[in-house]
C-alpha cells in the first residue's frame, strides 16, 4: 500500500497543474448535476416489523381514508383571556377573523376552526384549529408560514393567546450556518497555531472545503434513489469537515517533517503520501466500514444515514491522497519549516522532545490508573440512560412550537400531545362489535389512563380505531409502560374473546423504536469491536495492542453516553450547552456514536502507534517507541482533536435538539479518546508492557498479510518501478 500511494504522491508532484484543475472541475460538475437534481430528504424514522408498524398497515387496511397524507398542514391552539371564554363576542370574533386572513392563501385547502371540529374545552377556554394545505408539507412556502405568524400575531394583539405548530417547511437542515463557520475559522486558528504559518494552516481547510463540496453533492444526488432522512445531510456534513481536515493535516504534517529532515519537496511528498497517507486510508477505511457497519442492524434510516457519511468520507481520502499532494506540491518551498525549528529539532533526542510522553513513560501507572477511573465516573450516568425521539415539548419556551404543546397540556391533559391509538379486530368473535366495545372498555381500567374514545367501526363492523390519552406525556416513562401493558392485556383480551388489540401512532412508533435501536446496540458494538481487534493486528503485528485499543474505545463509548445523559437527560449544565429542557437521549445516538467514535478512535490509534511502530521496527526498545510516537505524533493529534472538537462543537449551537445532541455527544467523545485514551492510556499502557506490547506468534504472522502502513517497504530500495 506504502509503494502505491508513494507512486501516487511522486505522479501527482509532477502533474500538480492537471490535478488540481480535475479536482475542480470535479467540484463544478458535482455541484452543477447535484443542484440541478435537488434533493429528495424527508423525515421517516420508521423500522419495518415493530409491532406499532404492523399496527399501522392495518389500520390502514381496515381503514383506507384514515392513511396518513404527505400534505402540509398546522395546527393553531388558542387560549381565552382571563375572565373570558373563546365564545365571548369579541374573543369568538377575533378568532374567526384570524382564521380567514388564513384563507386568502392560495396554497391553503381548508380551514377547520375550534367551532367546527368540536375541540373547545368543557370550560370553552381552550381550542384549536386545523389548516390543511394543498402542497405537499416540503413545499409549503416560507411566505405561507410567515402568513400563519402574522394570523397569530393578530389574534395576540386581540388579547388571545395563539401558538402553532405543524408540518410544514424544508426536510433540510440549514448548513453554513454561523456556527460552521466560527468553527472552521478556530479550525484555521488552531493550524496556524500548531505550524506557525498562516498558509499551512490554510491548505487543509481548502481541501477539506474541495471535498465536502463533492461529498454533499453526491449525498444530494443519491437522495433522490434511496429513502435518507433529513438529519443524514447534518451527519455527512459533520463527518465530511471533520475528517477533510484531520487528514490533510496527517499529510502536511509529515510532509514538514520530510522537508525538516532535508528531504526534496518531490521525496518528501512522495514519503509522506505513503506514509502518512497510509494511515489515513487505513483509517478512512475503517470509518467507512464503521459506518456501512450500521446496515448490519437492519434500520433503513439508520443505514441511509451511515451511507450518507461514508459518501463524505470516501471523499475525503480521495481529496488527501490525491488533491492534497497537488497543493504542497504547489506550495512548494514556502512550507518548509525555518532553519532555527530544523536545528532545534535536530538537536533534541528523542527522551527530551515531549513533556507529557516523558511524563507518562515515567509514572505510567498511576496516570492510567488515574485516567480509567475518571471515565469510569464519568460513564456512571450512562447506567440509567433513556432513549426516545425529541418533541416539540423539548424546544425552548421562545419558540410556538413549545408554546402551542404547553397549551395543549394545560387544555387537554399531558396525554394529549402523545395519544395512542388501538386499533382493535374481532373477526374471530361472533359477535365482533359487542366484544370490541367489551375489550375497550377494559382499557380504560390501566394505570396511567387518562380517557378513551368510543370505538369507530370501519364499514364491515370488524375493526375499530380507539383514541387513548395517556395521563403522561410522550417521552415520560410511565408512558412507555401504558403500551407495555396494554400490549400485554391484549394477550389475555385475544385468549379469552378472540379481540386483537394492537396499539400504534406516532407515540407508540417512536416507542418502538428506541427499543428496537437499544436491542442493536449490542449486536452492533460487538461488530465493530471485533472488527477493530482484527484490523489492529494485521496492521501492527501485535496481540496485545488490539486489545488495549478496543478497551479504550469502550472507554470513550461509556463515558460520552454518560456525559450525554449528564447533560441533556438529567439536565446538569445544560444552560451552558443550550439544552432548554431535559429529556431522553434521541434514541438513535447511542449506536450512531458508538459507530462514528469507534472509526475516529482508530484514525487517532493508527497515526500514533504507527508513528510508536516506526521506531519500534528500527529500535526494538519498546519504552523508546512510546516516547518517539509521542514525539512525533503528539502535536498533530492534539490539532487533530482539537480540530474535531471545535467542528462538531460547532452543531451544538443549531437550533435542532437532534443535531445539538448529536454535535455534543461526538465533540465529548472526540475530547475522551484523543486526550485521555489515545495520548495518555494508551502510551501508558504500552510503557508498562514495553516490549511485550509488539508480541505476536510467529505461525500468526506468516499468515496474516502484510498492509505496511508505517512504510517500511520504502526503505528496501525498491519504491518505485
Amino acid at each position: 500500500m506504502a509503494k502505491w500511494l508513494y507512486r501516487i504522491g511522486e505522479w501527482t508532484y509532477l502533474h500538480k497543474a492537471r490535478t488540481l484543475i480535475g479536482g475542480l472541475l470535479a467540484l463544478l460538475i458535482a455541484v452543477a448535476v447535484g443542484l440541478g437534481v435537488g434533493s429528495s430528504f424527508g423525515g421517516d424514522m420508521s423500522i419495518p416489523g415493530t409491532k406499532s408498524e404492523q399496527a399501522m398497515k392495518v389500520l390502514n387496511e381496515e381503514f383506507p381514508s384514515t392513511g396518513p397524507s404527505d400534505r402540509g398542514s398546522v395546527q393553531m391552539v388558542f387560549k381565552a383571556p382571563s375572565g373570558k371564554t373563546l365564545e365571548s363576542e369579541d374573543i369568538r370574533s377575533a378568532v374567526e377573523n384570524t382564521l380567514k386572513s388564513l384563507q386568502a392563501d392560495s396554497a391553503v385547502e381548508s380551514i377547520t376552526g375550534p367551532y367546527d371540529n368540536y375541540s373547545l374545552t368543557a370550560d370553552k377556554t381552550f381550542g384549536y384549529a386545523t389548516i390543511a394545505y394543498k402542497l405537499h408539507k416540503e413545499n409549503v412556502t416560507e411566505d405561507s408560514l410567515q402568513k400563519v405568524e402574522q394570523a397569530a400575531e393578530h389574534a395576540r394583539n386581540s388579547g388571545l393567546q395563539a401558538e402553532y405548530s405543524g408540518n410544514i417547511g424544508s426536510a433540510v437542515p440549514e448548513i453554513g450556518g454561523a456556527s460552521e463557520v466560527v468553527g472552521i475559522v478556530i479550525a484555521f486558528l488552531i493550524l496556524a497555531f500548531t505550524f506557525g504559518s498562516f498558509l499551512a494552516a490554510g491548505l487543509p481547510i481548502l481541501t477539506a472545503v474541495i471535498g465536502l463540496g463533492i461529498g454533499i453533492m453526491l449525498v444530494f444526488i443519491g437522495s433522490n434513489f434511496m429513502n435518507m432522512s433529513s438529519v443524514s445531510i447534518t451527519l455527512a456534513v459533520m463527518l465530511g469537515l471533520a475528517v477533510g481536515i484531520d487528514y490533510a493535516l496527517f499529510i502536511l504534517s509529515r510532509h514538514r517533517q520530510n522537508l525538516a529532515e532535508g528531504k526534496s519537496i518531490r521525496e518528501s511528498i512522495a514519503t509522506a503520501n505513503a506514509t502518512a497517507g497510509s494511515s489515513v486510508l487505513f483509517a478512512g477505511v475503517t470509518v467507512i466500514i464503521a459506518l456501512l457497519g450500521l446496515a448490519v442492524v437492519r434500520i433503513p434510516f439508520l443505514t441511509a444515514m451511515g451511507i450518507a457519511a461514508a459518501i463524505t468520507v470516501a471523499v475525503a481520502i480521495v481529496v488527501a491522497v490525491v488533491i492534497v499532494p497537488a497543493v504542497l506540491s504547489l506550495a512548494g518551498e514556502k512550507l518548509r519549516p525555518r532553519q532555527r525549528s530544523i536545528r532545534s529539532r535536530r538537536n533534541r533526542p528523542a527522551s527530551e522532545s515531549n513533556a507529557w510522553g516523558r511524563i507518562v513513560v515515567k509514572y505510567p501507572l498511576p496516570i492510567a490508573i488515574a485516567a480509567i477511573l475518571l471515565l469510569l465516573f464519568v460513564s456512571l450516568p450512562a447506567l440509567h440512560l433513556e432513549t426516545g425521539l425529541p418533541d416539540n415539548g423539548m424546544k425552548s419556551k421562545d419558540t410556538t412550537e413549545r408554546r402551542a404543546y404547553d397549551l395543549l397540556a394545560e387544555g387537554y391533559g399531558p396525554g394529549y400531545n402523545g395519544p395512542l391509538v388501538v386499533v382493535a379486530r374481532g373477526n374471530g368473535a361472533s359477535d365482533p362489535q359487542s366484544a370490541i366495545r367489551e375489550a375497550v372498555k377494559e382499557l380504560g381500567d390501566l394505570d396511567n389512563v387518562a380517557s378513551v374514545s368510543e370505538p369507530y367501526f370501519n364499514e364491515s363492523g370488524q375493526a375499530a380505531i380507539v383514541n387513548l390519552l395517556p395521563g403522561t406525556g410522550p417521552s415520560d416513562k410511565e408512558t412507555k409502560q401504558l403500551v407495555k401493558d396494554i400490549r400485554d392485556h391484549a394477550e389475555s383480551v385475544e385468549a379469552s374473546s378472540h379481540v386483537e388489540l394492537m396499539v400504534t401512532g406516532s407515540t407508540a412508533v417512536n416507542i418502538d423504536i428506541s427499543a428496537k435501536l437499544n436491542e442493536a446496540l449490542p449486536q452492533f458494538a460487538t461488530l465493530i469491536v471485533g472488527l477493530a481487534v482484527v484490523l489492529l493486528a494485521i496492521v501492527f503485528r501485535s496481540i496485545w495492542i488490539p486489545i488495549k485499543a478496543v478497551l479504550g474505545y469502550l472507554l470513550t463509548l461509556t463515558s460520552t453516553l454518560g456525559f450525554v445523559v449528564y447533560v441533556a437527560q438529567d439536565g446538569h449544565l445544560a444552560d451552558l450547552f443550550g439544552f432548554p429542557e431535559p429529556g431522553p437521549i434521541l434514541n438513535f445516538l447511542p449506536i450512531l456514536t458508538a459507530g462514528i467514535l469507534f472509526g475516529l478512535a482508530m484514525d487517532y490509534e493508527v497515526f500514533l502507534v504507527s508513528r510508536m511502530r516506526e521506531e519500534y521496527s528500527r529500535s526494538r526498545d519498546g519504552r523508546k517507541a512510546v516516547l518517539a510516537g509521542m514525539k512525533n505524533g503528539s502535536s498533530v493529534v492534539t490539532a487533530a482533536g482539537l480540530i474535531m472538537i471545535v467542528v462538531f462543537a460547532s452543531f451544538v449551537f443549531a437550533g435542532d435538539s437532534m443535531i445539538k445532541s448529536m454535535g455534543l455527544a461526538l465533540a465529548f467523545g472526540i475530547l475522551v479518546d484523543a486526550f485521555l485514551v489515545r495520548m495518555t492510556i494508551v502510551p501508558a499502557l504500552m510503557a508498562l508492557m514495553s516490549r511485550s506490547s509488539w508480541y505476536y506468534p510467529r505461525w500468526l504472522d506468516r499468515i496474516t498479510p502484510n498492509i505496511d502502513v508505517e512504510g517500511e517497504s520504502l526503505h528496501t530500495g525498491d519504491k518505485v518501478a
